[in-house]
């Protein structure tokens, strides 16, 4: 039971893992949100502070007058570094002030007080493109298939995203795969493999429903594979297959009735004009004995009916006078 367990686990992480993985790359990115240009000021401001301080030790002067020229520039150096920030235009920083909410600044250039301030999170504002997927879940009519599925979301409130959910990136990603687990225990397997539009619009409206409350909007899902076992796949082969070979059967004796009805119709025209009928038998013949050493076989029952024992005669005697002819020349 705990393999199972321990399985099944691996599967959800499996599904989660491209997702997750994002949202780590995500927070360690805002985490590691480095202000290039209050990095370039105070690096420039030290190198001041460091030749202004080897310029004063030549001369002479006291530590004491050095440390009080020094320090200052490097502590307005350090005041800089940590109050300027720079946000991209996508991008909202949340700013708290002693723990508390101040709120959303940039995107561009803005300033926080050292200290009192700080900056938790570095909202992005852009559509995120998210696999995820469902591994072993069971249809409506117990069948076990593994889907696959891409999410289009967007933070549409920065505030909302950073106060009321921890890691808004791992909460979408469970929440899209329990919602895609729960639409496919509600479809039959016909229905997930024809209704695809559908079932994207069920569970973009699930999905959304639940983030909404986040500030987070679902722009849309899209099912992008089914995949089936492979000895269910092969029985549906072989029904899709016989299906296809009762259709060709029932297309066969559709046409077999309607030659049989031409028959009987062109039959009720030579039933009372035997003359049309020996003329038919005598085309019949020429047709067959167009080509030179063919051989026509005729039934008994023809012969009597359509009157072509004189015209078989007939024939048998020319063909026996152009076999002379071609002899004696």
């Amino acid at each position: 039971m705990n393999n199972v367990k321990q399985s099944e686990g691996n599967g959800t992480n499996q599904g989660l893992n491209p997702f997750i993985a994002q949202a780590q790359l995500v927070k360690k990115a805002q985490e590691t949100h480095i202000n290039a240009l209050a990095l370039s000021i105070f690096i420039v401001l030290v190198v001041v502070a460091v030749i202004i301080a080897a310029v004063l030790d030549t001369r002479g002067v006291s530590d004491g007058v050095i440390l009080a020229v020094v320090v200052p520039i490097i502590l307005v150096a350090s005041i800089i570094m940590a109050a300027m920030q720079v946000a991209r235009q996508w991008e909202k920083a949340v700013v708290l002030r002693l723990g508390k909410f101040q709120g959303l600044k940039g995107p561009g250039l803005f300033w926080i007080i050292p200290i009192i301030d700080s900056i938790t999170r570095w909202i992005d504002h852009r559509v995120m493109v998210t696999p995820f997927s469902a591994e072993k879940t069971l249809t409506r009519d117990t069948v076990p298939v593994n889907v696959d599925a891409v999410l289009f979301w967007v933070v549409w409130d920065a505030e909302k995203a950073a106060l009321e959910v921890e890691n808004y990136q791992a909460a979408i990603a469970w929440a899209s795969q329990t919602a895609l687990r729960e639409i496919i225990g509600q479809m039959t397997l016909a229905d997930i493999l024809i209704g695809r539009a559908k079932m994207d619009a069920d569970l973009q409206k699930i999905i959304d429903e639940r983030t909404t409350p986040w500030g987070i909007t679902v722009q849309s899902v899209e099912i992008r594979d089914v995949i089936i076992p492979a000895d269910l796949e092969d029985a549906m082969s072989r029904q899709a297959q016989a299906e296809r070979e009762r259709q060709a059967r029932v297309i066969l004796g559709e046409s077999e009735k309607q030659i049989a009805a031409s028959f009987a119709e062109a039959s009720q025209a030579y039933l009372d004009n035997p003359t049309a009928l020996h003329l038919r038998a005598m085309n019949m013949l020429f047709e067959g004995l167009k080509e030179r050493g063919a051989m026509v076989i005729v039934p008994s029952s023809a012969v009597e009916t359509m009157n072509l024992g004189g015209i078989s005669g007939i024939t048998s005697l020319a063909q026996n006078q152009m076999r002379g002819s071609k002899e004696s020349s």
